[in-house]
């Protein structure tokens, strides 16, 4: 697994430790936001910790011969790892796609070089298919049509995948995800702000339409439907090869309902019992590449007999008080 000291992989590890016996290599640089806490005070990883492996190595590197000694035979490759924060890549376009692209070289080669290898992960994101006007849900291999750097580089990263599958027989199944939200997320993303800010009495901004009334809107899901999302695919879906199909297997996942940041930071609000202060911000004017809508439409792995585990309104509540009582034990109260 890439990605693993991230907040996606590392609560696919702890979801993996929990309700498979699978032995779990993972693959972490710990300098792109990954963070030891996140592995070591997960209660499913103290239990489990002899099943897991971490191998300290930066994706913008090749993996070396004496790496790959150390991961030794793999049979599925979860690609979690990537930078995912949409105004870091405006910032500095160059350096994120630039990292993005690397370290998907990087696991690709060593994929194409596994000799009993089932299945090749690639987790990308609901961003590559742009902006989603009202009513509209993209659906797998809808048009790709990023926004901003950071989708572009997902875009390409899928794109390089796809190029290993038919070139190479790469094993490939790409999964989209939509918001992902969670204990122990970064606080640049917009639920973990939400809850620092509230607490704090601070102001949100909130993206929205031009108009500066209406707010944005996405499909939230927690961490653990996602981990459970791949875990069911790696368990029951076998990948498409070519020349019998023309395209890899692909699946949306999706939450279960679509709310508005604004009503959504309420939400929150609410469960914190203090007052919110927000301001509704036009999404061109201070965020160029921003979409203020993005839907996928989820029914394929619905009918293939998926469904979240976890609701969203239980899975928020317990994520807000865990950050608040992080925050307490943080600053000492």
């Amino acid at each position: 697994m890439t990605g693993i000291s991230g907040f996606v992989g590392s609560h696919v590890l702890s979801h993996l430790l929990k309700n498979t016996n699978h032995e779990i290599i993972g693959i972490a640089s710990w300098k792109h936001k990954g963070l030891p806490s996140r592995i070591l005070d997960d209660l499913n990883y103290q239990k489990n910790k002899n099943r897991v492996t971490i191998i300290t190595h930066d994706l913008n590197s090749p993996i070396t011969e004496d790496i790959k000694e150390k991961i030794g035979e793999v049979d599925y490759i979860l690609h979690i790892a990537s930078g995912s924060h949409v105004d870091r890549s405006i910032s500095n376009p160059v350096d994120f796609i630039q990292n993005n692209i690397t370290l998907e070289l990087s696991i690709l080669e060593f994929a194409r070089q596994c000799k009993n290898l089932k299945g090749f992960l690639a987790f990308s994101t609901d961003e590559v298919y742009g902006q989603a006007q009202p009513g509209e849900n993209h659906k797998e291999w809808d048009p790709i049509v990023p926004s901003n750097p950071y989708s572009a580089s997902k875009a390409a990263q899928e794109a390089i995948a796809i190029s290993y599958w038919r070139t190479y027989s790469l094993p490939l199944i790409i999964t989209n995800t939509m918001n992902i939200f969670g204990e122990r997320q970064d606080k640049e993303k917009f639920i973990p702000l939400c809850i620092d800010k509230i607490n704090k009495g601070e102001e949100i901004q909130i993206h929205g339409y031009p108009d500066g009334k209406t707010a944005g809107s996405r499909f939230y899901i927690h961490a653990r439907n996602v981990a459970d999302a791949i875990n069911y695919i790696m368990d029951n879906v076998k990948p498409l090869m070519y020349p019998e199909f023309t395209k890899p297997e692909r699946f949306n996942i999706v939450g279960e309902i679509e709310m508005d940041n604004l009503s959504l930071a309420k939400m929150i609000a609410k469960i914190e019992g203090k007052p919110l202060k927000y301001k509704i911000v036009s999404f061109h004017a201070t965020r160029p590449g921003h979409d203020c809508r993005y839907a996928l439409d989820g029914s394929k792995l619905l009918t293939r007999g998926w469904k979240p585990k976890v609701t969203f309104k239980d899975s928020l509540k317990r994520v807000v008080e865990f950050q608040l009582e992080e925050d307490k034990i943080t600053n000492g109260k």
